[in-house]
Parts: structure tokens; C-alpha cells; sequence
């Protein structure tokens, strides 16, 4: 095998959740390449679709990290970071901003979560967006996974300016406990820069805003939703997002991604956002097409793959396009749901989990940077026996 060129592969994982960031994958990945072919030429291009990482992905092809002090999910401050990225370190209409959720309202956050889910909003997010409006910002990139609220986005609603109120004409506070005795939306005083900027939402989920496949039904309930608080929560979302469609004269509750980020995708498409795919928007930024050309094979993988990822999950969005760019792609996850095999097998020239045996989830976590190593350095034996068997024939 010594003989045999070093590979030049591409290495695109999600982040590992719980685990390693993408970056920190990539670099296991490689590590365990380059025992076997010191020389490999690695194209690492950490990968996300929206949820937690994204905003890490999309800086690792440049751009300035900032952050910014607003209001967590449960009402308290919090520093999140944002970046900038596009004509230099300036900030003018030029420059885009990127903003991931889960650094405002993010799942992961014990102070926000340490708050009942009717009580908690996305206001942070309005405060960061103005902020940035009024720093010349008119372009945003905004990615919707790992949020912890599910206000319908009335909370980043109401701090551009939407007005809430209920039967007595007093303001209600735009949280879904609030909203359930809402009366009337009142859009004139919503930022008007808003209708001046290019908004761009990234998500993976496809859901509406309400009902049975809505915010509230399919991801309420990991974010503290209790099943018999479902339908009247769902109800007063849909009630709060017919008067917010009224005020606007524009309806967005049915569109795919409405029910993202418990309806911030909703409320960023009500104020002319456009809903994409989040992996494919990474993809774009990162140069995906450009690093897979003339590859001889890539790696993605995920912390957990099954059937979902085949829903356009990054790891999915990655195989795309390594099938269109004619290069071999593997799959390299944390672990793989074997009912969802055949489905996958379809997709990948190979599958691989971390265990190499029975193995407890918390030490898999724990030790996630060798073993992703270990795996990887198999995986490139294999490519050299199978490159050394074709030279023989």
C-alpha cells in the first residue's frame, strides 16, 4: 500500500451533539486518515443544518465572531454570539449577519430552561436583529434548530415593534401564556427597515406552524410541553398567528418551516424571510461543490443517524452532492439506528458507527475524539486495499 498516492478526501460532518463541534469531528477524522497516508490532502468542511453549529460552520470559512447581550429565553440577559460576514470587518448594508437561535433561546440554556415553556419567548432575538438594523445591517442569515421557546416568534415580534393586545386593550406579554388571551395585533409600529432586508431562514424542519404536524405537536413536548397542554396551546398559536396575518396582509402559518424553532420560522417569514433548507445554505457557504471536486472519496456523519437524516439532514445534503460530483461518500456516525440501514445503504458507499463493541452511551460521548480516529484509520485501509486490488486487475 505504500506505494499508493495519498488520498484527497472531504471531510463534512454535523457536530456530534453532546459530544464534538463539526470542527472537532473533522479534525478526529483526519487524524485517524493520516496514520495510515501521512500525506492525504484533507478538505475539512465542518457541516450544520440550521440547529447548534451553524454559526461555527459558516465562520470557518471567514468572517468576525461578535457578540451581543440580550434577553434569554426566561427573561434574564445572556451574552450570544452572531457573526458577520461578506465585505470585510465593516459593518454596512454590505455585510451579513448570521444568527443562530440556540444562542439566544437555546435548548441547551439551564437559565432559560429553568423557566416554564409558557412563560418563555424569543425577545432576544428581535433585540439582537434591531440592534444590527440599526448598525447599517440589512442582510441576515438566520438558523432556526436547538430552541428552547414556543411563542410563535411573538417575543422577536414584539421587540421590532408588533403590538399585542387583549379584550381591554392593555398589552399582553408575548409569551404563549400570555397570548392566550389575545385580542388584536397591531403591525404599525413594526421596525419599517424590516421590509428594506434580506432575510434568510435556515432550518431542517419543514413543519407548519399548527396543528397535528405543527410546532406545538411534534417538538412542544422536549421542551416541556405536557401532552394535555398540546391542543390549547396549538389554539391559541393558531388564533395569535390569524390576527399577526391580518395585521401584515400576508399568510405564512401553512408554509413549510413556519413551526421551526417553535414558530420563529412563522414570524420571520411573516416579515418577508425566505424559508431554505439550512444545510444547503452551509453547503454554499462553505464551498462544498468546490472542495469535493476531484476528491477520490468523502466522510460525513452525524451523532446519531437513522431515518430522519435522509430527511435532507446535512449528512444527507452532503451525500447530494458528492453523488453529483462523482465522488464515493461515507458515513461516519456516532451511532446508526439499524432499521434505517437499508434506507442509508442506499445513500452511502459504506456506514460506520464509533463502538467497536458494547458500549455505554456516556463513554462513547466521553471518548468520541478516538474512537472517530480509530474508525477513520480503518476506513482509509479499506480504500487502500480496494485501490490496491484495482491496480492488480
Amino acid at each position: 500500500m505504500s506505494d499508493l498516492a495519498p488520498p484527497t478526501v472531504v471531510i463534512a460532518p454535523d457536530s456530534f451533539k453532546g459530544s464534538l463541534a463539526a470542527s472537532a469531528v473533522s479534525s478526529a477524522i483526519a487524524r485517524g486518515l493520516r496514520r495510515v497516508h501521512p500525506g492525504s490532502e484533507v478538505r475539512a468542511c465542518p457541516m450544520a443544518d440550521g440547529g447548534e453549529g451553524t454559526l461555527d460552520a459558516v465562520l470557518s470559512r471567514g468572517g468576525t465572531r461578535c457578540t451581543h447581550r440580550v434577553t434569554g429565553a426566561g427573561g434574564r440577559p445572556r451574552t450570544a454570539a452572531y457573526g458577520l460576514i461578506g465585505a470585510g470587518a465593516e459593518v454596512a448594508a454590505g455585510v451579513t449577519a448570521v444568527i443562530e437561535a440556540a444562542e439566544i433561546v437555546g435548548i441547551t440554556d439551564p437559565v432559560g430552561m429553568s423557566v416554564p415553556v409558557a412563560d418563555r419567548a424569543t425577545q432576544g432575538m428581535g433585540e439582537l436583529i434591531r440592534v444590527l438594523l440599526d448598525a447599517g445591517i440589512r442582510r441576515f442569515m438566520i438558523a432556526l434548530g436547538g430552541s428552547s421557546t414556543n411563542d410563535g416568534g411573538a417575543g422577536m415580534l414584539s421587540a421590532l415593534g408588533l403590538e399585542c393586545f387583549d379584550d381591554a386593550g392593555s398589552r399582553i406579554a408575548p409569551t404563549p401564556s400570555g397570548l392566550t388571551s389575545l385580542a388584536r395585533v397591531d403591525a404599525r409600529t413594526l421596525d419599517p427597515r424590516l421590509a428594506q432586508s434580506a432575510i434568510t431562514i435556515m432550518s431542517d424542519v419543514n413543519n407548519p406552524l399548527a396543528g397535528t404536524k405543527g410546532a406545538t405537536a411534534i417538538f412542544g413536548p422536549q421542551k416541556g410541553v405536557r401532552r394535555d397542554d398540546v391542543a390549547a396551546i396549538d389554539a391559541s398559536l393558531a388564533r395569535y398567528a390569524e390576527l399577526a396575518e391580518q395585521a401584515l396582509a400576508r399568510r405564512t402559518a401553512a408554509n413549510p418551516g413556519a413551526g421551526a424553532a417553535g414558530g420563529l420560522g412563522f414570524a420571520l417569514q411573516l416579515i418577508g424571510g425566505t424559508f431554505r433548507s439550512g444545510a444547503e445554505v452551509v453547503a454554499d457557504l462553505i464551498g462544498l461543490n468546490a472542495a469535493l471536486a476531484g476528491a477520490d472519496f468523502a466522510i460525513t456523519g452525524e451523532g446519531r443517524s437513522d431515518a430522519q437524516t435522509l430527511l435532507r439532514k446535512a449528512p444527507y445534503v452532503v451525500a447530494e452532492r458528492a453523488r453529483a460530483a462523482g465522488v464515493p461518500i461515507i458515513l461516519l456516525s456516532g451511532a446508526i439506528d439499524t432499521a434505517a440501514l437499508p434506507q442509508l445503504a442506499q445513500a452511502y458507499a459504506g456506514c460506520f458507527a464509533l463502538p467497536a463493541g458494547p458500549m455505554a452511551l456516556a463513554d462513547c460521548i466521553a471518548n468520541a475524539d478516538a474512537l472517530l480516529a480509530d474508525r477513520a484509520e480503518q476506513i482509509a485501509r479499506l480504500w487502500s486495499a480496494a485501490r490496491s486490488a484495482q491496480r492488480r486487475d
